[in-house]
């Protein structure tokens, strides 16, 4: 059995009293939240742990997860660039304890991995956000084109895979090039995670105000959405990472918001917090442990300059906030550290990093 609860393999059980409480101590208000900042960081940086083939470097990476042995690292990084669209790079990339590559697939079918997952059964889960529909070059100085829902052209992207451990595609959730009519009803899914009865959940809306979390049954079934772009509770602006406690409430880091928030599985709200800072990536532990990565505030947001980019750990129990593993690079103009990250069961830390495109491992002093 794998070390971690965000993997849904140890029962879960509600605790209704338990939601209350932790709901009425940490429903803050992000005007009055100071940043967590002052935190000791207890790590060091390992560079250059993970060993890419010969003539390879490392592209845009956001999505990291841990293997259900609790040690090996799953990868999905964007084919030595920020896209996969003309490659013909294996973007999904598995890698053991030491850094060594064991296997590598999914080349010419993911034109943008953004979130990765590893389920009970060590089934590997991948949201493809991007499509390959040809795009007009921006002029500089001109304004964004208007986004079309889906794009003219598009045959690829928009998609969640399910693979087997050695690759195979054992199901496809979403239309190909997107689409947002039930049953296909998937645009830039972010991030995707199976909960403790097998059905699957995806974050919707990496850019486009399509913003909601889509719930299908196990057998890829379409059940339900909930969500639409907006700050209020169960209202979405950008949700970007998903996680199980191990409770069975569902973790939604809402990025642009700059909260994450708390649901049952039904998608009723239970609560949000703001003290674990600009949400791009979540992972929480079989022991509650929760790691949140922040890799926009003050370069992409700044209204949100206050708060240090970095690693915020801490517990998905109570919401307290004990350790951070800033970004170094304090002056970065775009987004910079992780937005993915992972914890194996040692308790070593993974960051994937989209702005300086690299996989960092981090270990206790």
């Amino acid at each position: 059995m794998t070390s971690h609860a965000r993997r849904s393999r140890l029962p879960f059980v509600l605790m209704a009293g338990a939601l209350v409480a932790v709901s009425g101590l940490l429903l803050q208000a992000q005007d009055t939240m100071q940043p967590t900042n002052d935190l000791p960081n207890p790590y060091e940086t390992i560079t250059g742990w993970a060993k890419l083939p010969a003539g390879r470097t490392w592209g845009s990476t956001s999505a990291v997860d841990i293997d259900r042995d609790g040690k090996t690292v799953w990868v999905a990084e964007r084919c030595s660039q920020n896209s996969c669209v003309g490659s013909d790079l294996p973007p999904v990339m598995h890698f053991d304890e030491n850094g060594n590559l064991i296997k590598a697939f999914g080349a010419g079918l993911i034109m943008a991995p953004h979130g990765i997952y590893v389920d009970r059964d060590d089934n590997i889960w991948v949201t493809d956000y991007m499509d390959n529909a040809p795009r007009q070059r921006r002029q500089p100085g001109m304004p964004a084109p208007e986004l079309k829902i889906p794009a003219p052209g598009a045959t690829k992207g928009h998609q969640v895979f399910k693979f087997s451990p050695d690759g195979r595609v054992l199901m496809t959730l979403g239309k190909a090039g997107g689409s947002m009519e039930a049953p296909n009803y998937l645009f830039q899914p972010s991030d995707v995670i199976v909960g403790p009865n097998g059905n699957i959940y995806v974050a919707m809306g990496h850019g486009a105000p399509v913003d909601r979390i889509v719930k299908f049954d196990k057998t890829g079934t379409f059940i339900k959405a909930w969500g639409k772009r907006g700050t209020g509770p169960g209202e979405f602006n950008q949700p970007h990472a998903l996680a199980f406690d191990s409770q069975g409430r569902l973790f939604v880091g809402d990025r642009s918001n700059n909260r994450i928030q708390i649901f049952d599985q039904d998608g009723n709200f239970i609560a949000q917090w703001h003290q674990f800072s600009r949400p791009s990536g979540i992972f929480i532990d079989k022991d509650d442990v929760i790691y949140v990565a922040d890799s926009e505030s003050g370069s992409v947001n700044p209204d949100h300059g206050a708060w240090k980019r970095g690693i915020r750990i801490g517990s998905a129990k109570d919401g307290s906030v004990k350790y951070l593993i800033p970004d170094p690079d304090v002056n970065a103009r775009g987004t910079s550290a992780a937005e993915g990250v992972a914890a194996d069961a040692a308790g070593n830390v993974y960051g994937a990093e989209v702005g300086p495109k690299a996989l960092k491992k981090y270990v206790k002093k």
